[in-house]
Order: structure tokens, then C-alpha cells, then sequence
């Protein structure tokens, strides 16, 4: 087995100050042709927020925790963090770890499923970054996707609970869980995962990433209050021309359908998610928030499970799988995602926007 001798965290970054937020939109969009001023209302989101995105304190927190675990278990691996759209930066961070010897790295990304974006991106940012370094470069093994391990879906159910409990005691047994991720166009999702990923029920519309999330959504709702609540699988944060499919239903209109069909209240799963970072806070806790208050149905929504004691521990048994090659820990049906990922897995070629 693997002898590591670093631990990499790889994130999405995030702005730390006003000043960031544009120059940290346009690594996000570069070279896709999004328009000034859509760029200009989404940095809006941030500015409203004094000009700093969570995510950066998250990666932070989570570092301190899974460094915490580490020592616990007495597993003495030095922490680096690097981000793919603002610094750290993944190639600096590379550099870093050539520069302090580093010659095997196993590197946890903070996405739990498999698509282009979540997965395929990470590693497609490992493989520049090498590339960048050069020959002194350490190997980067990139953890496995953890969709339905128990440290991912374990602090989901208790947060889906307790965002449960705030609701009126009258509303509680009718209430929908209403799980969301990240929409993304149809045809990515049609191509996540490959044949070799062992997918132990049909991909079908949203391909393995659309069975990942329907999994998780099944695994955390029946351990909420029995699995005694119906629930709803919806996407957010769509970002794409008018034109071209993505994935739905969207939130939004989700909530409104709910509304018209007499369902007194919801509690809204940020399942696809690992932290509260920008897309959840804005997306969710304003604008979901806004229009169920508009409709009258009572809201709440769960916390994200990434600053969990139970994720941190999650984090170490991934480790220690590609350590000692236990048996992999995954619940339900479809089984643990290959470890490591198939060479072909997630591929995608964007499409041109329309000019």
C-alpha cells in the first residue's frame, strides 16, 4: 500500500475581500464568454456580504478538524490546502509541498460526487499543477468520491433533524425534504462516471451524478423522523444560457409547485454540498427563504455537514482506506465509487456559448 507523507485539501476558493471578488469571477469564467454584467450581479452576492465568500474560514475549520482526527488516530501527516480559483492556488500549494520534499500526496476534494465538475476538475487540476512544478513534483493520489459514506451522510440526517425541529410542531408531519445540488448542463451529467464505476442501478437522466445524489437523498431521508417524510431531489445555481438543458427542477420553482399542492412546510437539504459556502447561503438562505415566505410555507434548512467532528473522522478513514486498503465504507445500494477514479471518468467538452 501507499506510504504517504502529506495531506492536500483541495477546495473551490473563494474571494477574501472586496477587492477579490471580480478577479476571483473571472478565473471561475474564463474563456466561457459570460457577459460583464451577469459577472457584475453575481458579485453583488458577495459584495452584499462584505466581500468575502465562507468558504475560505470553512477550509480553514475543516483543516483544524481533520488535523485534530489525524492526531487522534496518531496518523502524523503534515496539512496543505490549495484552492482551483484563488490562493492558495493548486500549483503554488504543489510547489510548496516539491519545495518541503514531498514525494507522495494523498489529496481530499471538498465535492462528494462524481461529474466533471466535482471530480474530473480536481483532477485536472492535480495533472496542471504537476505539470507546472515539473520533475520535483510529488505523485497526488486524489481520494475517491464519498457520496454515501457514513461521515457524509450521517451529519446530514442529524442536521436535516434539528433544521426539522425549528419548524411549528403542526407543520413537522407534513413537512417535505427537499434535497438540492448543483445543477449542471444535462449533457456533463449524462457523462459522469464511466463503465467502470459500477454503478449498481441505471444512470439514467443525470447520468452517475444524478444516481449519486437520488442515493444520498434516499440514504439521509430515511434517517429523518423514520423515513416517515417525503422527499424531493432539486437542483440550484444554474448559470447557463437559456438554451441549453440542464439539469431540473429548479428550487425555486420546486417550492412554488409544493406551495400550490397544500404542503404546509419544507426543510431544504443542501445535499450536493459540503459547506455553506456562497452558493448556499445566497441561493437557499435568501432567495428559497424569500420566495417560501412569499408563498406562506414554513422554511428551514439544514446545515451542511463539512465542520462536523463525524466528517473529520470521515476524512481519516478515507485516508486510512487508501493506507491499508480496508474495505471501503459506503451505504446503500450503489456501493463505493472506484478507488481511484477510472482514467476516462467525468469526461466532458463544454459547449460554446452562443455569441
Amino acid at each position: 500500500m501507499p506510504a504517504y507523507d502529506a495531506f492536500l485539501l483541495l477546495s473551490f476558493g473563494g474571494p477574501e475581500g472586496p477587492g477579490d471578488v471580480l478577479p476571483f469571477l473571472e478565473n471561475i469564467t474564463r474563456g466561457r464568454g459570460v457577459p460583464r454584467e451577469r459577472l457584475a450581479e453575481v458579485a453583488g452576492h458577495y459584495h452584499a456580504r462584505g466581500g468575502v465568500s465562507p468558504i475560505g474560514a470553512q477550509c480553514r475549520d475543516m483543516l483544524g478538524a481533520i488535523g485534530g482526527a489525524f492526531a487522534e488516530a496518531g496518523l502524523d501527516l503534515p496539512l496543505y490546502w490549495g484552492n482551483r480559483n484563488w490562493h492558495p492556488f493548486v500549483e503554488d500549494t504543489v510547489r510548496r509541498l516539491a519545495d518541503d520534499g514531498a514525494e507522495r500526496v494523498i489529496a481530499f476534494a471538498t465535492s462528494a460526487y462524481s461529474s466533471h465538475s466535482a471530480c474530473r476538475q480536481y483532477l485536472d487540476d492535480i495533472e496542471r499543477a504537476v505539470a507546472a512544478v515539473g520533475p520535483r513534483a510529488p505523485r497526488i493520489d486524489k481520494i475517491r468520491p464519498y457520496f454515501n459514506h457514513p461521515g457524509f451522510v450521517e451529519p446530514f440526517a442529524a442536521s436535516a433533524e434539528a433544521a426539522l425541529s425549528t419548524l411549528p410542531a403542526d407543520v413537522r408531519g407534513g413537512a417535505r425534504l427537499v434535497f438540492t445540488a448543483h445543477s449542471v448542463p444535462a449533457a456533463m451529467a449524462a457523462g459522469s462516471g464511466s463503465a467502470a464505476a459500477g454503478t449498481a442501478r441505471p444512470a439514467a437522466a443525470g447520468g452517475r451524478y444524478g444516481a449519486e445524489l437520488a442515493e444520498t437523498a434516499s440514504l439521509i431521508s430515511e434517517r429523518v423522523r423514520g423515513g416517515s417524510l417525503r422527499h424531493d431531489l432539486v437542483y440550484q445555481s444554474r448559470s447557463g444560457p437559456p438554451g441549453q438543458p440542464w439539469l431540473e427542477p429548479d428550487v425555486l420553482d420546486h417550492l412554488r409547485a409544493l406551495a400550490k399542492g397544500g404542503v404546509p412546510g419544507v426543510v431544504v437539504v443542501p445535499a450536493g454540498f459540503v459547506s455553506d459556502h456562497m452558493e448556499v447561503v445566497h441561493d437557499l438562505d435568501a432567495e428559497a427563504a424569500e420566495v417560501a415566505a412569499s408563498l406562506g410555507l414554513s422554511f428551514a434548512r439544514a446545515a451542511a455537514p463539512g465542520p462536523s467532528a463525524r466528517f473529520a473522522r470521515m476524512v481519516l478513514e478515507l485516508v486510512q482506506e487508501r493506507l491499508t486498503g480496508a474495505e471501503p465504507l459506503a451505504l446503500g445500494a450503489m456501493g463505493a465509487a472506484p478507488s481511484p477514479c477510472p482514467q476516462d471518468c467525468c469526461r466532458y467538452a463544454r459547449q460554446a456559448r452562443p455569441a
